[in-house]
């Protein structure tokens, strides 16, 4: 199969709301970046997340050769958290093309609300 995607990626908007109607992971509000990696070799991405008051962070992200990596932005630890109820986006470089996919739930109230996009993407 011919490598598909792009190996930048935007997600200009991102917020991670700190309520949530459940502390089971499954109902706890979050951000997602779906990652595919359609290709034979293994995708090593940079995760830059920008924030509106204060310098960016840097992740490092492996996804494996033909593999999917679901990254709840929820998860970052290192170098630090994500923190909740901050406006933030984020572009991802990959040394190989991949597809990213933007997800969010929020589960503040009862009536849980789900958020899908696919990322701005560009060679």
């Amino acid at each position: 199969m011919s490598a598909i995607g792009k190996r930048r990626w935007a997600i200009p908007e991102g917020y991670i709301p700190s309520g949530s109607v459940s502390q089971d992971r499954a109902l706890l509000s979050h951000e997602t970046a779906c990652i595919l990696n359609a290709n034979d070799r293994d995708a090593n991405i940079s995760l830059t997340v920008y924030f509106a008051n204060r310098d960016p962070v840097v992740y490092k992200v492996k996804v494996g050769a033909r593999r999917t990596l679901h990254l709840r932005f929820n998860d970052l630890k290192d170098p630090e958290p994500i923190p909740l109820d901050t406006d933030y986006a984020s572009v991802f470089e990959s040394d190989v093309p991949i597809v990213v996919q933007h997800t969010r739930l929020d589960s503040r109230r009862a009536e849980i609300a789900l958020l899908s996009t696919v990322a701005y993407g560009e060679d």
